[in-house]
């Protein structure tokens, strides 16, 4: 919680900055075009997944299998 503010700025300066790539002109303008979008696409998608998806993801694994009680033997207790 404390550190999605950080990892979001990060995110959006990264998207901010391959803005240009994306919307470039000139000589091989269309093979940049193909990279930004990919790069753009892979970051927000993998950092959308890594906070939101994969913490619910373990959430629900996490409640689902709980541990079993250890048994304790009535000598161990004397």
């Amino acid at each position: 919680k404390v550190r999605l503010r950080p990892i979001l700025m990060t995110t959006a300066a990264m998207i901010a900055g391959l803005i240009p790539l994306m919307y470039a002109t000139g000589a091989g303008a269309e093979q940049r075009f193909s990279i930004g979008i990919v790069i753009v696409a892979g970051l927000a998608l993998g950092t959308l997944f890594t906070l939101f998806v994969l913490p619910v993801i373990y959430s629900y694994l996490a409640e689902k299998h709980k541990p079993l009680p250890v048994f304790v033997e009535d000598k161990d207790l004397e």
